[in-house]
């Protein structure tokens, strides 16, 4: 799959406001500040679609993104963020877990982890959510670019073992990973295609 196009669609507070949309959808999920923009703006090879920031909490509402008229991304609120109030924390966290459980059309979570960091405790238990669940998710590695090359499987065969999914590595700065990642979501479209069609 060639991604020729893509287009932001809205930003919304909670699941009330998105729009219904008949595509395969995935549910961008993980820690304030793990790359999930930048990870957006690079497969889709358009700079600046997804707003990106070095401050962790920037990405506060549901933010869709319309991918080759094929397929939809929908970056989530980070968790984890410390400097907002444990209420504010709480509604995130409510209002994600309501996406995921309600939203229709979800192909597949994508759980984004930092490489350089060890697994964090809430990383653990939004894997652990996840498995309850009975949602289909893998995972993509991101900031590979800042750990050795020798580290890379290591970090992502410890994160497959711990949180029990499939695992990409990734990074802006090299596109080498895209094709995988790619060729994973267009294997997942293609698993869900009689579904969306109908």
């Amino acid at each position: 799959m060639k991604i020729t196009k893509a287009k932001f669609l809205i930003s919304a507070p909670s699941l009330n406001e998105c729009p219904d949309i008949n595509l395969p959808e995935f549910a961008l999920i993980g820690r304030s500040n793990v790359g999930k923009s930048s990870f957006i703006n690079s497969v889709v090879n358009i700079k600046g679609l997804a707003k990106t920031s070095n401050t962790p909490g920037k990405t506060k509402l549901i933010n869709l993104f319309n991918i080759n008229e094929s397929f939809i991304f929908a970056d989530l609120p980070g968790y984890g963020f410390a400097k907002v109030s444990g209420s504010t924390q709480n509604q995130w966290q409510k209002n994600i877990e309501n996406y995921l459980l309600k939203r229709k059309n979800i192909a597949s979570l994508i759980h984004f982890i930092d490489s350089r960091h060890e697994i964090q405790k809430n990383d653990k238990q939004m894997a652990e959510w996840i498995k309850y669940n009975n949602l289909p998710c893998f995972a993509i590695v991101t900031k590979v670019d800042q750990i050795s090359k020798s580290q890379i499987y290591n970090v992502c065969k410890k994160i497959e073992k711990e949180l029990f999914m499939e695992v990409f590595p990734f990074t802006k700065e090299n596109k080498y990973y895209n094709d995988k990642i790619i060729e994973k979501l267009e294997n997942i479209i293609s698993s869900y295609s009689c579904v969306f069609e109908k």
